[in-house]
């Protein structure tokens, strides 16, 4: 894959972010939005803000839409978004990206009634991504840098998915993504 910027970014988002988000009623591009909005909204970073907006990018650098879930495919589209962010951004946007799917392993392991509040794709996703973290998995979990970020992205994922939600759009993000990437860089 070349060198990806900013801009491809949300390019891509525009352009490939408007299927079907797994079993929600939300599209890719709405659920990215609202996670950046929700995070924005908690008085996060802009490194949060922006990991929550690209979450779930890696989902978009497959060659078609489907759900892969449901056809019992696991795509790891959290080290493939992780991968995308991290020259961009650095580890404070791409770290919690890749955790946040451990982040939900983890959650559903340590909390009685998370699994109860998580989406029907939620659900069936989990399996494919290890299911219950045992004790062990628990404690390194624990010991990752940025894990309590990971944790935060993943309730952040979790609500995102409300239909019709008036939240800024897209592009109102692309500012503060290039300000983020030029620090990086500089």
């Amino acid at each position: 894959m070349h060198h990806t910027t900013v801009r491809d970014l949300f390019e891509r988002m525009a352009s490939r972010g408007t299927g079907a988000y797994g079993l929600s009623d939300v599209n890719q591009v709405e659920h990215a939005i609202q996670s950046a909005a929700l995070a924005s909204g908690l008085g996060l970073s802009d490194e949060m803000i922006i990991a929550a907006l690209f979450h779930d990018i890696g989902h978009l650098f497959s060659e078609e839409d489907v759900d892969l879930a449901s056809l019992g495919v696991d795509d790891h589209h959290e080290d493939s978004s992780a991968d995308v962010l991290l020259p961009l951004f650095g580890p404070m946007v791409s770290e919690p990206v890749r955790l946040h799917v451990a982040a939900k392993r983890y959650l559903c392991s340590v909390e009685n009634d998370y699994f109860s509040k998580l989406s029907t794709d939620s659900r069936v996703s989990l399996e494919l991504q290890g299911g219950l973290m045992l004790t062990d998995e628990v404690r390194a979990f624990e010991e990752k840098p940025f894990w309590q970020e990971g944790v935060q992205l993943r309730r952040i994922d979790d609500q995102a998915k409300v239909p019709g939600l008036d939240v800024p759009e897209l592009v109102s993000y692309l500012a503060m993504a290039e300000a983020l990437s030029s620090r990086k860089r500089g």
